[in-house]
């Protein structure tokens, strides 16, 4: 082509950067080669897909498909065999949400679920602060306090039915040693029966704090506590400045598997206080309502309506607390930065 269409002469430029059309001539750059994809990619990726495709089924079948079709029932009024045909439509979540019982029940899970913050979280705080310690015996005082963790809760719920009855060993043992004015039907009364859960729930779920929050210790350095000392703290301002901050992150762990714990509770109650008992005691719950209203009542389709009610509700406190509570741990758990 001439230089009339505006083409100038092509340059090529040689190894040591100077252009073959002169010293003045300017150098064309180079095109940046495509980038090639990684085979790697692909293989990763199936990878991925081999590893995590059975546990992604195994959760839709248990856990997304049960949700799905429990709502689906939900909608109808079923006695449980045969396909559901008597469409409800939303008629079972209006009774749910206008039944005083269920309010009742939705009190207590709420009751139990601070009082159980409340009172498991100082005390198993402080034995495993205590436990950390070289003291005599300790490995034996926390194979101790973890036993009734791991003890089936149908042991412990007849157990301490058995020892709280009126004619129980408290009781008993109240009269013996001459306290007799403070024995009291513990199981029956209404001021006194959640507070007798709350007994049972605290004594059954400590230790599954204390050595959760044990392995929080581990992790903390020592150097820290060297330091502070050396500075002329004492042993409990260094806990309250130095362990508690950076415990932090495992006791909110911890509070997040109570509170859901405790949304849920159902085999305690249901143990101790028998089908119909909890309700008017005290002690019922949203799941020991869902078991009473639908499949003794012979209603699944309730039934089904309440275990939708209380999936919402705990889906909707456990967003909650991660989006306000567990933010800053989850950020701080991220590998990758934020693009």
């Amino acid at each position: 082509m001439s230089d009339s269409q505006g083409v100038g002469p092509l340059v090529i430029s040689s190894p040591e950067g100077r252009s073959a059309a002169g010293d003045g001539a300017l150098v064309a750059p180079s095109p940046a080669p495509r980038p090639r994809r990684r085979r790697g990619s692909w293989r990763q990726r199936l990878e991925i897909g081999l590893l995590s495709g059975p546990a992604i089924l195994v959760f839709l079948a248990f856990v997304i498909f049960p949700v799905v079709m429990a709502a689906y029932y939900g909608f109808f009024k079923w006695k449980g065999f045969g396909p559901p045909t008597d469409f409800v439509g939303l008629d079972n979540y209006v009774a749910i949400l206008k039944d005083p019982t269920f309010h009742d029940a939705l009190r207590h899970n709420g009751f139990i679920v601070v009082m159980s913050l409340v009172l498991q979280g100082p005390a198993a705080v402080i034995l495993a602060l205590l436990l950390n310690r070289k003291i005599r015996g300790r490995s034996l005082i926390r194979v101790l306090i973890f036993v009734p963790y791991v003890i089936s809760e149908v042991i412990v719920g007849t157990g301490w039915s058995l020892m709280l009855q009126t004619t129980g060993a408290v009781n008993d043992l109240l009269e013996k040693i001459g306290l007799g004015a403070l024995t009291a039907d513990w199981l029956a009364d209404p001021k006194i029966a959640i507070w007798s859960l709350m007994l049972i729930i605290t004594w059954k779920y400590i230790g599954f704090a204390v050595i959760l929050f044990l392995a929080g210790l581990q992790s903390i350095p020592e150097e820290l506590h060297e330091a502070a000392a050396i500075d002329g703290a004492s042993y409990w301002q260094a806990q309250r400045s130095i362990t508690l901050p950076l415990l932090g992150p495992t006791i909110r762990i911890w509070a997040f598997l109570s509170i859901i714990g405790s949304l849920q509770l159902f085999d305690l109650v249901y143990i101790i206080w028998g089908q119909y008992v909890s309700a008017t005691a005290g002690t019922s719950t949203m799941a020991t309502y869902m078991v009473s209203n639908g499949r003794l009542a012979g209603n699944y389709g309730f039934g089904n309506a309440v275990a939708v009610v209380l999936f919402l509700i705990s889906l909707v406190i456990a967003l909650t607390y991660q989006r306000f509570v567990l933010r800053r741990d989850t950020e701080g758990a991220l590998t990758e930065r934020k693009k």
